[in-house]
């Protein structure tokens, strides 16, 4: 074990524990013999394993690229919302059957994780992350020259099978180098691709879409992509658990970075070659090589779990509420404002704004509370290390501190639907729009952060399933808005979307009183499983 020297750790029982968790013997604390049988006939003292080798800066700048790769996701979703008016325009059709462009993207960007969530965990996040940013640069040059709505339609579907998996990778990535206590913090990173992108995207697009057309933005997409890929390649660390274990494994080549490529080449040696990529994965066998269905079905099994289908139903329909602000704002703001593509864009920024703080207060506020309810229990916490959460109440631990952004999101997207129908001063809506982000950022760091604790081991497939729902019903929503305004205009509309955030609130009560029992069962019936799997 990293930082550990023989002294501190004379003898492992591997009898009695896994070979990933150190034994301390009572002889070595220089205990009488007749002490040390006693003590020998109980349980041993476990110290678990250090989870991750990394620095805290390090763990810091993984967690940003990844959070900026999962970023492409939404924020392509978004970019062009602002020169929808103009998109309809040159394709000669009408905005309601270019937001079918908005709705096909949010359709495939939740089905498609689940071919790729249990793939990554097994195989590794860094080859996903390759194929996926490389076919995506190739559709949005391909998107870039196209000039008819159908291949308008059908280029924006296939974009969204390419990028959409890159969020569930994101959260793959947090649970591989961060444990329970100090996820918080990483996992408020998580939600920041999911508000900035409907924050940031139609400002860039708006801008782009005035000064040098719509097209121009998918080029711009591309020249990131492209940016991105080579910083995947050449510095973002195999993270995958199965593969580097706490990140000390070297991995096979096609999971290591070009700087480590180029180190080996220096620094090779013959003892080097023989552990290369043959180390097997902590903890059991290393991985099959082959693709099995288990790996495609892995993201469906957990949507049927009790937990994981309540926290991502009720999480999606929050989630449904930002991309109908998301989908509404532009129409709404050149009805109500006759604001104009740049100027729309503009007003998104207070969302990203609200997004960031959220990131520090809810971060900050996850960890302190996961440290309040351990030392209530008489839990000694070790940051570096993994806390089994078995008998610890993280629903509640979690839930509680979803309480305030909650509660302010459904205030604040009242206040917004009736604010622009009364069309107040652009200042009231510029501020509502920053509580917004505040909101329902912190609320997605809140469903984050309880996800990835669920099931850290399958964290991309639990991302993935979680996503199934969620880009569905943001697709739903996004298709359902605009037709909602028109029957009850936007104040009633929005009330309407508040009020059922309230009504099916009580899922929240549940997962709090029955989530341990449901992960009891689940972990029982995963050991049934593997006893099968190993008869």
């Amino acid at each position: 074990m990293p930082g550990a020297s023989p002294a501190e750790l004379p003898v492992h029982r591997q009898s009695d524990i896994s070979s990933d968790t150190v034994a301390v013997n009572p002889d070595a604390l220089g205990r009488d013999k007749e002490e040390a049988q006693l003590e020998a006939q109980s349980d041993p003292i476990v110290v678990p394993p250090i989870h991750s080798v990394y620095t805290l800066w390090e763990k810091r700048l993984i967690v940003i690229s990844a959070a900026f790769s999962g970023l492409f996701a939404s924020w392509t979703a978004q970019i062009y919302l602002p020169a929808l008016n103009n998109a309809a325009r040159d394709t000669n059709t009408s905005v309601k059957e270019i937001n079918l462009t908005i709705t096909s993207y949010m359709i495939f960007q939740g089905v498609t994780p689940i071919f790729i969530g249990g793939y990554a965990d097994a195989k590794g996040r860094r080859p996903v992350y390759m194929i996926c940013f490389a076919l995506y640069i190739i559709v949005n040059i391909a998107l870039a020259k196209t000039d008819s709505y159908g291949s308008l339609l059908g280029l924006r579907s296939v974009q969204s099978i390419t990028i959409s998996s890159t969020q569930a990778l994101c959260q793959g990535v947090v649970a591989d180098i961060s444990t329970s206590a100090e996820r918080g913090q990483y996992a408020a990173f998580l939600a920041l691709p999911t508000i900035l992108g409907p924050s940031i995207g139609p400002v860039i697009g708006g801008a782009i879409a005035q000064f040098s057309g719509w097209r121009n933005i998918f080029w711009f997409l591309a020249a990131t992509g492209l940016v991105n890929l080579f910083i995947i390649i050449a510095f973002f660390p195999e993270t995958c658990r199965s593969i580097v274990g706490d990140g000390s494994i070297l991995p096979r080549a096609t999971n290591q970075t070009l700087l480590q490529l180029l180190l080996q080449r220096r620094q090779k040696d013959a003892s080097h070659e023989v552990e290369m990529g043959t180390t097997a994965a902590p903890g059991g066998e290393s991985p099959k090589t082959n693709f099995a269905w288990s790996r495609f079905l892995s993201a469906l099994t957990l949507l049927f779990e009790k937990e994981m289908f309540l926290l991502s139903t009720y999480g999606g329909l929050l989630f449904a509420g930002l991309y109908a602000v998301g989908t509404a704002a532009p129409s709404l703001f050149a009805k109500y404002y006759g604001y104009n593509g740049l100027t729309i864009g503009l007003l998104y920024l207070p969302l990203a704004v609200g997004s960031v703080v959220s990131v520090v207060v809810v971060g900050k506020a996850l960890n302190w509370n996961f440290h309040r309810h351990a030392k209530r229990l008489g839990i000694t916490i070790n940051k570096g290390r993994h806390t089994d959460l078995a008998e610890f109440p993280i629903e509640r631990v979690r839930i509680e501190v979803l309480l305030p952004p909650f509660v302010l999101s459904i205030v604040v997207i009242t206040a917004w639907g009736w604010a622009v129908e009364n069309r107040v001063s652009v200042g009231v809506v510029v501020v509502l729009v920053f509580l917004l982000g505040l909101g329902l950022s912190g609320v997605a760091s809140v469903f984050n952060a309880l996800i990835t604790d669920i099931r850290p081991e399958k964290a991309s497939a639990a991302s993935a399933s979680n996503n199934i729902i969620k880009f569905l019903l943001g697709a739903a929503m996004s298709a359902a808005i605009e037709p909602l305004i028109i029957a009850v205009d936007p104040g009633k509309a929005f009330s309407i979307i508040a009020s059922f955030y309230v009504v099916v609130s009580p899922c929240l009560v549940v997962l709090v009183r029955k989530g341990m029992k449901w992960r009891a069962e689940i972990r029982e019936k995963d050991r049934r499983a593997d006893e099968a799997q190993a008869n």
